[in-house]
């Protein structure tokens, strides 16, 4: 087995900053979504960070991602704007699609986030169609698609999978197992949980990763980031991560009853953020003073936000058709 490259103090840095951010500006929602001013459905992916932040520190900023209902880490990690994500979800015409698509259908071109969907599995043969274009263009760019373990239970996962390898192309599938399909578990819904075991059927390499230790996840994408990129074809990652409030909304669910509170208090524990500050704590790659630091301005950057939300403007009532209709 190849020795494990080095991260870059540099990455590590930003892996953390961009973790902070996701938590900070999810938190915030939490604290003001019974307000009733943001009116789409929110999903949180609270207890996630991990994932988001290693994968998106892999790629380049042309690279693309295709997102899936829970995309607010990913729109961040990849160098998203929290100013116009949350003027989105006030519904404000400064939103980053003028107030229109709300939290789950996300969307910014200009970062590579190409769009987020409602529908579980919508994306994942966007990003194969984008990765055949990268191909035939040979851009040097790659995909990557962003689903749940329910995805891998839609058939155009298979299809996607098995003409990716078919054409080698350059995206990379990136499962975020949180082990629930709304109130479902996994072992309920499938006779195994090692979802990265199907690639084989596609002769596609693939890896299981812990979601939420940030630095590993970093690895094993870069790997398949560069493999990708040299030709060589797709590969599958399966993140195992866990989101710590309910599936779709801002409150704890504990009271439903339909997973563990012990096995949820364990995953709590291992808090993908706190767990990687410990590490650059003991590698001295960051002070306390420095990650207080981080912290403070994250979240001076967060309320900046906020108050850029609240105080944009509503879209005019003749603007309604805009976007609606090609020219």
């Amino acid at each position: 087995m190849a020795p494990v490259k080095p991260i870059p103090v540099e990455t590590m840095r930003l892996m953390h900053q961009r973790m902070v951010l996701v938590r900070e500006i999810e938190e915030l929602i939490v604290r003001h979504y019974d307000e009733q001013e943001m009116r789409c459905p929110m999903h949180l992916g609270i207890g996630q960070e991990g994932v988001s932040a290693g994968i998106c520190a892999s790629l380049r900023p042309e690279d693309y991602i295709f997102g899936t209902y829970r995309s607010h880490g990913i729109y961040l990690a990849k160098g998203g704007d929290p100013k116009t994500m949350l003027a989105e979800f006030y519904g404000k015409s400064t939103g980053q699609s003028a107030g229109r698509a709300g939290s789950m259908q996300l969307t910014a071109p200009e970062i590579g986030f190409l769009c987020a969907s409602a529908l579980v599995g919508g994306t994942i043969p966007m990003a194969v169609g984008a990765a055949l274009a990268s191909k035939l263009r040979r851009d040097g760019r790659i995909a990557i698609a962003f689903f749940g373990d329910a995805a891998t239970e839609e058939g155009v996962w298979h299809e996607a999978m098995n003409f990716a390898s078919l054409k080698k192309l350059p995206v990379v599938f990136v499962c975020e197992n949180n082990f629930f399909a709304v109130y479902t578990p996994l072992a309920e819904r499938q006779p195994s949980d090692k979802i990265y075991e199907r690639a084989a059927g596609y002769s596609m390499p693939a890896t299981c990763v812990d979601g939420n230790n940030v630095a590993e996840v970093f690895e094993v994408m870069d790997d398949a980031v560069a493999r990708a990129r040299a030709g060589g074809g797709p590969s599958f990652v399966e993140a195992r991560t866990y989101r710590w409030r309910e599936h779709c909304g801002p409150a704890w669910d504990d009271h439903l009853s339909y997973r563990n509170i012990e096995e949820a208090k364990a995953w709590m524990a291992r808090d993908p953020i706190r767990q990687f500050e410990n590490r650059l704590l003991e590698e001295k790659l960051m002070t306390d003073a420095e990650i207080a630091q981080v912290r403070r301005d994250v979240l001076a950057q967060v309320e900046d936000a906020l108050a850029f939300a609240k105080q944009s403007p509503f879209p005019e009532p003749d603007e309604l058709m805009h976007g609606v209709y090609a020219p």
